[in-house]
């Protein structure tokens, strides 16, 4: 195992001196609006973020793998390390999203690509343990609730539509839970939700009506750990209470919401959504429902009982600017009305590849039609998507620029804000996109430092004013240089990116604005406007302008 390294105290004391010196603001994460439709979703693996201190591992010996297909050495207790010393708040994160983190294959396998551990999360060995060498029920339990502490939700990453490979150590789960073949061609419905994703990854049959035992190997198994008592009265009562039949998808609903009664989870990310039969979707929306409200009654101060459970699907591919249905060939289906919130948006990296304002304008058209268009959550980079928009990480302000300021929620993937690299020598495929997080970089390296330091100027000034920024009215100012305001009822703010000289002005034509005054949180800079006109020095290319009085 190749371990994650700590930081060292002389690095802390570097990094805590360049947050100061560019003005980085801490803010109360608590006393800010929140809103889905305005999230920044921080998305990270487990194994690559960062390596804490925990008694939980593995007790097995690993095979030589191919070049990042091993387990590297992040865990929970590490996510709860970068938690407590507010890294995700001081890029204005409101909701982390972890890897899927439960008990994983034991065995190695390989796809093509090379010898390859479960240390993605994607490969479920068992749905009511957590993987050891992410931690312990303990460490679970400490890292949510740190984060809540910290106003921050937690995204658990749901996979139900398939189990990990059958290896000599992992047996295969009984034919009446899943299919191991066709392979799906992606042509049309049945093409894409009957069959399995890729060869030797059993698929679980979403749509049967035929009820079914535990699985023999999983009944040996909580004999041997002593808890198989507790889970067959705990499936018992589920199964009496919501007059499900035991079909293999409700065992797995009911796995999978237990850590929302357990922990108070927020949201769920499904995985590979539409490869499993929609009408199952419904049915895990309310039960998660049910078991965050019961969380929520156990917990009378919980941090966000004022809040609804949060579901996002990955359909890979969907686009919103073409509505709510993902049309398969043959069929169409709306995800929407299957107790879906919103879906991973796949057309954005695209869209940003042209200018700002094409891009801008565009969402914020999205955004005001939440009845055509549905919610979403726009990406750049992620973990299994080669074509995202800057693999060679040569346009990390632009990533920042585009995706922090953009209309509506956003998913900022691990290491985008520090421009951690995603194409690595001899890794193959989507572990070039797995790398571990670059935190020696961001300790060491100016460049670095400079690039984070944007990142989280832009992600605190989208914390602080969601209401305008994300979700309000966008208005182009002026194109050369470019300048634009977003605005609500309440507060209107005004941006400039890549401004090229010194001296920063901008014409308002709002003359109830005369004498106003506003910040530039950039440059932390005043200024007042004379005769309709904004007018300061920065040697900045960015301004961020809120008005104080």
């Amino acid at each position: 195992m190749k371990p994650l390294t700590y930081l060292s105290t002389a690095m802390l004391m570097l990094l805590l001196s360049c947050k100061a010196e560019t003005n980085i603001e801490k803010i109360e994460e608590t006393k800010h609006f929140f809103s889905w439709d305005s999230a920044t979703v921080y998305f990270l693996l487990t194994d690559r973020f960062h390596r804490g201190k925990s008694k939980s591992f593995r007790q097995q010996e690993f095979k030589e793998t191919a070049v990042l297909r091993g387990f590297e050495g992040g865990n929970i207790a590490g996510v709860t390390e970068k938690i407590n010393k507010d890294y995700f708040n001081h890029l204005g994160v409101d909701a982390i999203w972890l890897s899927p983190f439960v008990e994983q294959n034991y065995e190695a396998t390989d796809e093509g690509t090379g010898v390859t551990y479960a240390y993605h999360g994607y490969w479920t060995r068992d749905w009511t343990a957590l993987e050891p060498n992410f931690g312990n029920t303990d460490e679970l339990k400490e890292m949510i609730q740190s984060a809540h502490q910290k106003g921050i939700r937690i995204v658990m990453d749901a996979v139900l539509n398939h189990t990990g490979p059958v290896t000599p150590t992992d047996f295969k789960w009984p034919d009446e839970w899943v299919r191991t073949d066709p392979a799906c061609n992606f042509q049309d419905y049945k093409g894409t939700t009957s069959c399995t994703l890729v060869e030797n990854l059993p698929d679980i049959l979403t749509e049967s009506q035929n009820e079914v035992e535990l699985p023999k190997f999983l009944v040996e198994k909580w004999k041997k750990e002593g808890r198989y008592v507790r889970e067959v009265n705990e499936l018992n009562t589920f199964f009496e209470r919501t007059n499900h039949p035991r079909t293999p998808s409700y065992y797995i609903v009911k796995w999978l919401t237990d850590y929302i009664k357990e922990y108070g989870i927020n949201a769920f990310r499904v995985d590979t959504t539409k490869h499993a039969d929609e009408y199952i979707w419904a049915d895990l929306k309310k039960e998660a429902e049910y078991s965050f409200e019961y969380f929520k009654e156990q917990n009378p101060n919980y941090q966000f009982g004022d809040e609804a459970f949060f579901m996002v699907g990955e359909v890979y591919g969907y686009e919103t600017s073409k509505g709510k249905n993902y049309n398969f060939g043959d069929k169409t289906v709306n995800y929407f009305n299957y107790g879906y919130d919103a879906l991973i948006n796949f057309e954005f990296k695209n869209d940003t590849k042209a200018d700002y304002e094409s891009l801008f304008t565009k969402y914020n058209t999205i955004l005001q039609d939440k009845e055509q268009y549905g919610g979403f959550i726009n990406y750049l980079q992620s973990h299994d998507d080669s074509y995202a928009f800057d693999v060679s990480r040569t346009q990390a302000i632009k990533t920042a620029n585009a995706l922090l300021l953009s209309p509506g929620a956003i998913q900022i993937y691990y290491g985008d804000e520090s421009a951690r690299p995603l194409q690595i020598e001899g890794a193959v495929g989507d572990a070039n996109l797995r790398s571990n997080m670059n935190w020696k970089d961001i300790a060491q390296d100016s460049n670095t430092q400079k690039i984070l330091n944007h990142w989280r100027k832009l992600g605190l000034f989208r914390k602080k004013h969601k209401r305008s920024l994300a979700l309000g009215k966008h208005q182009q100012l002026s194109d050369k240089p470019y300048y634009f305001s977003r605005s609500n009822q309440e507060e209107k703010v005004i941006i400039g990116l890549e401004l090229e000289e010194k001296l920063k002005k901008v014409v308002l034509e709002d003359k109830t604005l005369e004498h106003s005054k506003w910040r530039d949180s950039y440059s932390n800079t005043e200024v007042e406007v004379i005769n309709g006109v904004l007018s300061f020095e920065s040697e900045f290319h960015t301004v961020l302008l809120e008005r104080i009085r």
